[in-house]
């Protein structure tokens, strides 16, 4: 097929030496025997007839990044990964098994919609203080957060007080930032699913709106939104993580209470803020402007664990059991917290706590930084 040999050509796949480096440090090829990055790659050039995009293999990658920093031949292994994907879906109406009977994909379908109607800014409360388009020159993309809080609420995932707690802190460092009422999901997972129709559709919508701010900047608190808006979109706009704007401006924050006296942290690299943005140091920094203690995680950094689950897919025994693999890493570190920067890693850690069978094994309290910024401010501002 044309289609496929055009995805071996634009990701270098043909320069894949099948050296196996990138299986040595796959975290999927660790626990299911045969698959490897590798072995994906010579699949799909061997294969002539496209039945390599019926694998189930090929929804299995966690598109973390581990592989492509470790590949000799400079394979474009994730691109390479999305775009067979797409291939598949356009051709054979394959997917990905999704998780949570496809909750999430279906809201972001309906997103699609220009004519929908959302009730997108109840979650905003008194105190917390945003303009209106043309008023500010930051724009906080929520992203699926207040979703999140409905869907993942019996676990104790932090969604809507992210949110809360991203606008409290943005008006810390004196800015009210433009808040969409009509916002969309950002499309991330559709692309990485291949889904790459609906994904234009959300991308165009958000791209009008957020252009029609006048802002300058786009500030979230979801990697996988900063990547998207950063990477797979045309806006012409500053993006940031919250932990890098946090970062640029140390001296506003270093001056706060710790949230928290005497504990110590650990923290969580998301694979897309990492290894996809390359922002390692910012979380850090903001960590350390707090006071706050970090003992690091047996790999951490460029060298950190995955959460187990990419796109809601493909959740079952493997997601399972990186995500406990993770969590008992954290707990060997000896600190009380798991930080996050990314809801969707506290959702999968959070979601592996809930397993009866583990007991109290992996019982540490996981915060997003965001959450924890807030409570410093609130702290500051009631000392007693």
């Amino acid at each position: 097929m044309e289609t496929i040999k055009q995805a071996i050509r634009e990701n270098r796949a043909y320069f894949c030496l099948d050296c196996g480096k990138c299986t040595s440090v796959c975290p999927i090829s660790w626990r299911e025997p045969g698959f490897s990055p590798r072995a994906i790659v010579e699949a799909v050039r061997l294969d002539d007839n496209g039945q390599v995009l019926h694998s189930d293999y090929l929804w299995a990658c966690l598109t973390c990044g581990r592989c492509i920093q470790v590949c000799p031949s400079d394979v474009h292994f994730l691109s390479f990964v999305r775009d067979v994907r797409t291939l598949a879906r356009d051709v054979y109406d394959e997917e990905g098994p999704c998780s949570h009977g496809a909750v999430v994909q279906t809201w972001m379908r309906m997103m699609a919609n220009p004519t929908l109607k959302q009730n997108r800014l109840d979650w905003l409360t008194d105190g917390l203080r945003t303009s209106e388009p043309g008023e500010s020159d930051t724009v906080y993309f929520v992203g699926c957060l207040p979703y999140y809080e409905t869907l993942f609420d019996k676990i104790g995932a932090q969604g809507v007080e992210i949110a809360q707690s991203a606008v409290k802190v943005l008006n810390h460092l004196g800015i009210e930032p433009i808040v969409l009422a009509d916002e969309r999901c950002c499309g991330h997972d559709l692309l990485w699913e291949g889904e790459v129709d609906t994904f234009q559709k959300l991308a165009a919508l958000n791209t009008k709106r957020l252009r029609a701010t006048g802002a300058k900047q786009i500030v979230t608190t979801c990697p996988e939104c900063a990547r998207t808006l950063k990477m797979d979109y045309d806006l012409g706009m500053d993006v940031l993580h919250i932990t890098e704007l946090l970062a640029e401006n140390e001296l506003q924050i270093s001056n706060l209470q710790p949230p928290t006296s005497n504990l110590q942290l650990t923290y969580q690299d998301p694979c897309r803020l990492g290894r996809h943005l390359g922002v390692y140091d910012a979380p850090r920094q903001v960590m350390a402007a707090l006071g706050l203690e970090l003992v690091e995680m047996e790999h951490s950094g460029a060298r950190a664990l995955c959460c187990g689950t990419s796109a809601w897919t493909r959740c079952g025994a493997t997601a399972k059991c990186i995500q406990v693999d993770r969590l008992r890493q954290a707990s060997a570190t000896g600190a009380e917290v798991l930080v996050t920067t990314c809801a969707k890693c506290q959702i999968h850690f959070k979601c592996a706590q809930n397993d009866p069978r583990l007991d109290d094994e992996l019982r540490i309290e996981i915060k997003d930084l965001t959450v924890l910024v807030a409570e410093a401010i609130d702290k500051s501002a009631n000392p007693f």
